[in-house]
């Protein structure tokens, strides 16, 4: 336990570096960064929905280098193969005998951290591949089974906008994610520092602040984080207030809500309350910790209905009245 707590130190310490090395090249974003970090440190996946330009392939691949991991980009087109992700196998010649024989060389999904850009821009298929490597971090070829690199971590993204000749991931597969995170446009001061940061000739340089194995013991930790009673009950009957059907759930869940959120989402909340609290240099989490990651976690697994639609409700403002209280 003592150990516990010194290593919640160690990341209060960690997560002010890793901040203060991001800030050398993305300016604000501090929530999305944040989200980020608890996704990882809970071994989750993160959907990032954005308009183009809004710094997403620059803020991960700079949150790699923070963290000193391996780090890939798969930009997602119409014609993308499984195998264009997972890697495939060649025949390979033996110079010496002269046999040949098959080799596995491997995609671009062998990463710590991997971008898989407009995930919605490839069709199911190819979207079915990247999921399973999230779920079973393995990759299956030729009958032979390939383990991921730990830490593994997915982050997707989506254009919010543009929806001509995509392929929108089902909700089982959104699902897979453990939050959706919304980069919205920078405040007016941010976007005025960020243009004179990006119009000259000074390249920021971004010093390691943990390893590979620090993460995977950061993760470990986030585990043993205790919980009260009350805050898992309070966690699992927020996600069970999304369902039309269940006895706890208010009267405009019927009204707003086709489909609620399954019980991973529970399992989420608490993840997130956990791992935020451990950043925070708390050794438990609260309720609070628990709506924080309210919105990150459920947003993407509520379905709406027609009404919600045409009264103009979306899943914030459904959320928002969950945690409100009201009925």
């Amino acid at each position: 336990m003592a150990d516990d707590i010194e290593t919640l130190k160690k990341l209060t310490d960690a997560r002010q570096k890793i901040e203060s090395e991001l800030a050398k090249v993305i300016v604000g974003q501090k929530e999305i960064i944040e989200g980020l970090l608890i996704s990882l440190l809970a071994r989750g996946h993160c959907l990032l929905i954005g308009v183009p330009g809004l710094a997403k392939t620059l803020m991960i691949s700079t949150l790699a280098q923070a963290l000193d991991l391996s780090f890939s980009r798969i930009q997602f087109t119409p014609d993308l193969m499984p195998s264009d992700i997972t890697g495939t196998e060649i025949i390979e010649e033996d110079r010496a005998t002269g046999q040949k024989g098959f080799k596995f060389v491997r995609g671009p999904v062998f990463a710590n951290i991997v971008l898989a850009d407009e995930i919605n821009r490839t069709p199911p298929k190819t979207q079915a591949a990247l999921l399973q490597a999230m779920q079973e971090h393995q990759v299956s070829a030729g009958g032979t089974t390939h383990n991921l690199e730990e830490p593994f971590f997915v982050l997707a993204t989506q254009n919010p906008i543009e929806q001509e000749g995509t392929y929108p991931l089902p909700e089982a597969q959104l699902d897979r994610f453990m939050f959706s995170l919304w980069v919205d446009y920078p405040s007016k001061e941010d976007e005025l520092t960020m243009v004179k940061a990006t119009t000259s000739d000074e390249v920021a340089s971004i010093e390691p602040v943990l390893r590979g194995e620090e993460i995977i013991h950061l993760q470990d930790l986030i585990r043993r984080v205790p919980v009260s009673d009350h805050v898992v009950q309070y966690a699992v009957k927020l996600a069970r207030r999304t369902r039309p059907e269940d006895p706890d759930a208010p009267d405009f869940a019927s009204k707003w809500i086709r489909w609620g959120a399954g019980p991973r989402a529970g399992q989420y909340l608490i993840l997130g309350a956990k791992a935020r609290a451990a950043l925070n240099g708390r050794p438990t989490p609260d309720i609070e910790d628990v709506n924080a990651s309210a919105i990150a976690v459920l947003r993407h697994r509520l379905v709406l209905s027609f009404n919600a639609e045409a009264e103009g409700i979306d899943a914030f403002d459904v959320i928002d009245k969950l945690l409100a209280g009201d009925s």
